[in-house]
């Protein structure tokens, strides 16, 4: 299953003559005043569009009230443009261009990123993935090459076509859509949560070299998020056939992981505009994080893991609160879903006038 990515080539959506906001600036430094006092804008560019978080960033920059951005948001297949062009409104052709880009095929990336004036991108968002749920003895070798190949060479790819312009000009941002699973791995996510343990090791190794040029690595670490894309992922997970499992493990996968994940997605997710504005906020910062959590009830994870450097205090605890004390589990949920509830209504009515 394939978040929203791209095929070769790259064709090109709602570019005025003029190019995007005319407000916007090609300033040798981004977010800075020009001589009349306006903001500068920065390139935002943004993979995996067409729906779910990729598509609710990109609303959300483009629609900006400071004007701060120019995104260039793409996807792998633009047949599946037309929610983005509805939501984007009058942003589109202004501050939001689309574009055709497929993280799994280097001359994409390269034609998009020369597409752009300069070939400057100023915020790279990565965020196009695959995702695989299910036994590990039901995928296959292939399966698991091609989720690499996006979800960690796909990544590399963007960031190698845009990383040299950044350096040269000591300034950018690097924005890596990862997870609370490269953090803490999870059942029947084996190849999942490695591809994203990958990611996670590859931007803090590439992150000291970065800050020295100037440039910013931030990864974005969202628990569950209710999208089209976790949905068809866990719909194909459930119509898998598992004769050629063991009881036992065929028992624990349909009998307990598809009715858990059910729980822990009514309970905990996060919408795709709620981990949208929390990476809004990180791109904007003035000194944006290197991790940053989306949901602070998954911050526990971090710290439980890092009290036990011998690994065996969050793997214990894990296995006894869902093995031993699933009833206490399942209580815990349902107060959870009644905080996140309470939580957004409080935020909803902050924001009506």
């Amino acid at each position: 299953m394939m978040r929203p990515g791209g095929g070769p080539g790259t064709q090109l959506l709602h570019l005025s003559p003029a190019g995007l906001n005319p407000n916007c600036t090609s300033l040798p430094e981004a977010a800075v005043s020009d001589r009349e006092g306006r903001m500068s804008c920065r390139n935002v560019l943004i993979t995996g569009c067409s729906s779910g978080i990729g598509l609710a960033l990109a609303v959300h920059l483009a629609r900006d009230e400071l004007r701060r951005f120019r995104v260039v948001a793409t996807m792998r297949d633009l047949g599946r443009r037309g929610e983005l062009e509805t939501r984007a409104g009058t942003a589109l052709g202004h501050t939001l261009e689309i574009r055709q880009l497929d993280v799994d095929c280097e001359e994409s990336v390269r034609r998009c990123v020369e597409a752009i004036p300069q070939q400057r991108v100023d915020v790279l968002v990565s965020n196009a993935g695959r995702g695989l749920v299910g036994p590990l003895e039901l995928q296959s070798v292939e399966a698991a090459r091609r989720l690499l190949d996006t979800n960690v060479l796909g990544l590399l790819r963007l960031v190698r076509q845009v990383l040299p312009d950044m350096k040269r000009r000591r300034s950018g941002h690097v924005v890596v859509m990862s997870s609370v699973l490269g953090l803490q791995g999870l059942l029947f996510n084996d190849l999942y949560c490695a591809s994203k343990f990958a990611v996670e090791g590859f931007c803090e190794s590439l992150a000291l070299q970065a800050l020295k040029f100037g440039v910013h690595i931030s990864l974005i670490e969202p628990g569950p998020v209710a999208t089209e894309f976790e949905r068809k992922l866990y719909e194909e997970a459930a119509t898998l056939d598992l004769s050629g499992l063991d009881p036992e493990t065929r028992e624990l996968f349909q009998g307990f992981y598809l009715p858990y994940s059910r729980e822990v997605f009514a309970a905990l997710a996060q919408s795709p505009a709620e981990v949208a504005e929390h990476t809004a906020r990180v791109i904007t910062s003035e000194s944006p994080p290197f991790r940053s959590q989306t949901n602070s009830l998954y911050a526990p994870l971090a710290t439980l893991k890092h009290a036990d450097t011998s690994g065996h205090l969050p793997l214990a605890a894990f296995q006894r609160l869902i093995f031993q004390h699933d009833r206490l589990f399942k209580a815990s949920l349902s107060l959870l879903k009644l905080l996140q509830w309470r939580k957004r209504r409080d935020m909803d009515h902050t924001k009506t006038p």
